[in-house]
């Protein structure tokens, strides 16, 4: 007779529970998480934000006991609307693609630079990685606002040096450093059969990497890199603090050339997270749908 076995044949001998894998009990951070939460939000989210953006100044009227009416803080908000999108929000999402471009180019050499097989290269590429992921955003301003001149003397010549550029130079560092994780994982989530094929033929690790790897890590990488975008957007406005003429801080001008007045605070800055919105939840519905698109099914 065959002996039995508990579980299967016969009665379980303990009530422990099965040890499931890891991967079954938790699930893989999205490297599109925010651009998932964005894409989530229903779309009458906006029209949400603008009843609240209309029906609050009344609370702040009744605070401040001033007893303007709603109709004349938004005729207010209306005459400055045109400067804050032109010349605020306008330049806002200039300093995001400006800070986006030069973030990618470095983050793609130091993504490379980490897979290098030279293992200088690779730990210096890591170090820099963890570093610049790992630091405070708000942190990196501060250190490249007092680390850079105002102006740069050469041969004579007196180059100014804006703000701007040192809040792009700022932002760009930690976009570098996401980047480069994208740029890793993306080249190390090509089958090993492509290197070892491409190797049977002759190619260099050169060729195998410019023309058989990164074309395929192309599309895999457009979705997490549409989502720092989104990101680097949302976080734009701290360059205020280094005086940059961006949205919010044209935004505070604003409310000061108008005295001050309490019941303004509540619409402009609605106004401007109403706007932050509108551009960002397209560009994140359209990560997530890359992301589908170009998913890889195994």
């Amino acid at each position: 007779m065959p002996k039995a076995i508990p579980g299967l044949t016969a009665a379980a001998r303990t009530d422990l529970p099965v040890l499931h894998s890891h991967k079954a009990l938790y699930a893989a951070a999205s490297p599109i998480g925010f651009s998932r939460w964005l894409a989530g939000l229903p779309l009458w989210f906006p029209l949400m934000l603008a009843a609240a953006a209309a029906v609050w100044p009344l609370t702040a009227g009744a605070q401040s006991g001033s007893g303007e009416s709603i109709a004349g803080a938004f005729e207010t908000l209306l005459r400055w609307i045109p400067f804050l999108l032109f010349d605020g929000f306008t330049f806002t999402v200039l300093i995001g693609a400006a800070t986006m471009l030069v973030g990618t180019l470095l983050g793609v050499f130091l993504g490379l630079g980490q897979i290098s097989i030279h293992p200088a290269i690779a730990k210096l590429s890591y170090f820099l990685t963890q570093i610049f992921r790992n630091s405070p955003w708000l942190v990196l301003l501060f250190i490249v606002m007092l680390s850079f001149p105002f102006e740069l003397n050469i041969g004579g010549l007196i180059i100014p040096v804006p703000d701007w550029i040192k809040a792009v130079i700022g932002l760009s560092l930690p976009i570098m450093a996401n980047i480069s994780e994208i740029v890793r994982g993306a080249v190390n989530s090509v089958p090993s059969a492509q290197w070892e094929a491409a190797e049977s033929l002759a190619f260099t690790r050169q060729q195998t990497l410019w023309r058989i790897v990164l074309p395929q890590c192309i599309k895999r990488m457009i979705p997490p890199w549409m989502n720092w975008y989104a990101i680097l957007t949302m976080a734009t406005p701290i360059v205020s603090i280094l005086g940059v003429e961006e949205v919010l801080n044209l935004t505070r001008q604003a409310i000061e050339a108008e005295n001050n007045r309490p019941v303004l605070l509540i619409p402009f800055y609605s106004f401007v997270l109403l706007i932050f919105f509108l551009y960002c939840y397209p560009i994140a519905r359209w990560t997530v749908r890359l992301e589908r698109r170009f998913a890889v099914k195994l």
